[in-house]
């Protein structure tokens, strides 16, 4: 409750709320980092690294909606990794032909693609249906739960998979759906990335299931003493996760024109990094759409960074995490001294 009574205190001060200035402070950030790259990197400042920047971080994007969501009500979803292997890996099986003399990782159910990409989103909310029956129903922790899951999807990836990739005798649909391109680097799973943040955000201020998802997340017991089905709500937000990891699956499985059983591997650590680089609260009731895609784009100028100034890999992880120590520290410096 300190945080709502704070947010009342600065809106009757005439101060923006807390949510609006961690917002525009990490798009200062964003902005900082940016600018201290082009000056060490040649070429790095201007419109097409800013176009590679949304290109190249759309699936972060995609599965930081759903993680934000739940994240914002209080609970964590690690198993986003692992659904995302898993429907990839799924929507190539069903929509490879069926023919003898081929190998086993070229021969599947031979369904048609549109029956296929369904199928396979509806075995990702199962997932998602699982991870709410354990944590909404049964009362387990969710971090526990959602690595439970997570290895679960991720061994199903690598079962059908065979431990490899399914790559052969996919028809043309497949890799075009994910290669259509529409200005300079900028694909349609991009689209689709700004679309789908742009209806989560109309959710998240607009509707009556955003405001119960920042009040669950607040106070759970309130919540639930106010009327709102907290079970059923903590339930579409599992699926909803589920849903969004699966549709980001089957966009990277065409974009590669390959299911890779090992794909989606720590995409769940860096969903939750970009979350609480936007800004949202590990502790629930605060949090923005709006903040973690800020945090998302944060993440692809270290990385990009990193990669141009021939970084070896080890040194880029550090780098990542100095950088994420660092924007969440100066968050909780910045809104403890304005709580004063």
């Amino acid at each position: 409750m300190g945080k709502k009574n704070n947010e009342v205190m600065n809106l009757k001060r005439g101060k923006m709320s807390n949510e609006s200035f961690i917002n525009l402070s990490m798009l200062a950030v964003l902005i900082l980092l940016f600018a201290l790259a082009s000056i060490f990197i040649n070429n790095y400042f201007g419109v097409p690294t800013a176009l590679n920047l949304v290109a190249n971080n759309w699936y972060y994007i995609i599965l930081g909606i759903g993680v934000t969501f739940l994240l914002v009500s209080g609970h964590f979803d690690l198993s986003v990794g692992g659904t995302l292997a898993m429907a990839g890996m799924l929507s190539a099986y069903f929509v490879q032909d069926s023919a003898e003399g081929f190998s086993p990782l070229a021969s599947g159910l031979g369904m048609g693609y549109g029956w296929a990409i369904i199928l396979a989103l509806i075995c990702c909310m199962l997932i998602g249906v699982i991870n709410a029956l354990f944590i909404a129903k049964l009362k387990v922790a969710s971090i526990i739960v959602t690595l439970g899951t997570m290895s679960v999807a991720r061994g199903i990836a690598e079962v059908v998979g065979l431990g490899a990739q399914r790559s052969a005798n996919l028809p043309e649909i497949y890799g075009k759906v994910g290669n259509l391109s529409l200005v300079g680097p900028i694909k349609i799973a991009a689209v689709i990335a700004v679309v789908l943040v742009l209806a989560a955000l109309f959710v998240e201020k607009k509707t009556v299931f955003g405001r119960r998802t920042y009040l669950i997340g607040a106070n759970q017991e309130a919540a639930r003493l106010s009327g709102i089905k907290v079970e059923r709500h903590i339930a579409l937000l599992y699926i909803l996760s589920s849903l969004l990891a699966g549709i980001t699956g089957i966009l990277l499985a065409s974009e590669t024109k390959a299911a890779i059983s090992t794909r989606g591997a720590g995409y769940e650590f860096n969903a939750l990094v970009v979350t609480l680089l936007g800004g949202t609260s590990i502790d629930g009731g605060f949090g923005s759409v709006a903040g973690t895609v800020v945090g998302a784009l944060i993440l692809g100028v270290v990385s990009s960074a990193s990669f141009s100034l021939l970084l070896r890999p080890e040194w880029q992880f550090i780098m990542k995490a100095i950088v994420t120590f660092l924007a969440i520290l100066a968050q909780r410096y910045a809104l403890d001294r304005r709580s004063r």
